[in-house]
């Protein structure tokens, strides 16, 4: 053990994790959101993919533990066993995919997909069909295979609540609801296929303390009536952190 957690303190670009960490934590407080989105490009950047989706994950379990009872209060119960349904079937096939994904384009792809569903959420891309039970379960199926893929799990669930006619509260709630339980899903499913590592494993873990005060200072400072400024807010973080991961920079 502490040999695994030398090597984890010794990660190259480890500063650079704690502060992308504590401010996905902030901007998932206020917004419900945007852990992975802003976190993952850093990640990508200075870990192995399956190191950087291991991290995320473990790290985003505990983060936004405290905000928890009141989003499942707060959410669509059986919307959210949908897509965790269809989540978990997709999860291994965007697993095994990853296996054969290149660290550069795993990086690249991390960039690309954050920009992607900035781009979405700015212009107000939005799905205006019946949310109906088999959407629910397509959009599970397609934020399971993301998550294992490129883990980002959050683009397709987070457009999809973006056009329910739910109140902003609800809406984040039952985001933030179904994030924490993938986490859960992924971990379970890594473990069962022998993949959770030691080393990202502890780094995750080191990683939960900062993503942990980040989202209870974003949950403290939280206003509803405020959504618009919090929404430009995680935005520019999410775009600064997204552009960071792109191989443009030399």
């Amino acid at each position: 053990m502490p040999e695994t957690l030398s090597a984890a303190l010794a990660t190259p670009g480890l500063g650079w994790l704690v502060l992308a960490a504590f401010v996905a934590g902030t901007v998932r407080g206020f917004s419900g959101f945007g852990t992975a989105l802003v976190f993952m490009p850093v990640a990508a950047q200075v870990l192995p993919p399956l190191w950087a989706i291991i991290t995320v994950a473990l790290m985003d379990v505990f983060g936004p533990v405290p905000n928890i009872p009141a989003a499942l209060r707060k959410s669509d119960h059986g919307d959210l066993a949908r897509l965790l349904g269809t989540t978990l079937l997709a999860l291994p096939v965007g697993l095994w995919v990853l296996t054969m994904v290149a660290p550069d384009l795993f990086r690249t792809g991390v960039s690309l997909l954050s920009l992607g569903m900035l781009a979405s959420l700015i212009l107000g891309l939005r799905y205006h069909g019946e949310l109906g039970p088999k959407m629910v379960m397509g959009t599970g199926g397609a934020a399971g295979f993301l998550g294992g893929v490129v883990g980002l799990p959050g683009p397709p669930v987070i457009l999809l609540y973006m056009a329910s006619p739910n109140p902003v509260q609800v809406v984040r709630a039952s985001i933030m609801a179904y994030l924490f339980f993938y986490d859960i899903v992924l971990m379970s499913v890594l473990a069962v296929q022998g993949d959770l590592m030691p080393v990202p494993a502890v780094l995750g873990l080191s990683m939960a303390l900062p993503n942990l005060l980040g989202n209870l200072l974003g949950a403290a400072i939280f206003r509803p009536e405020l959504d618009r400024i919090y929404r430009t807010v995680a935005y520019s973080i999410i775009a600064i952190s997204a552009l960071s991961g792109l191989p443009i920079w030399g």
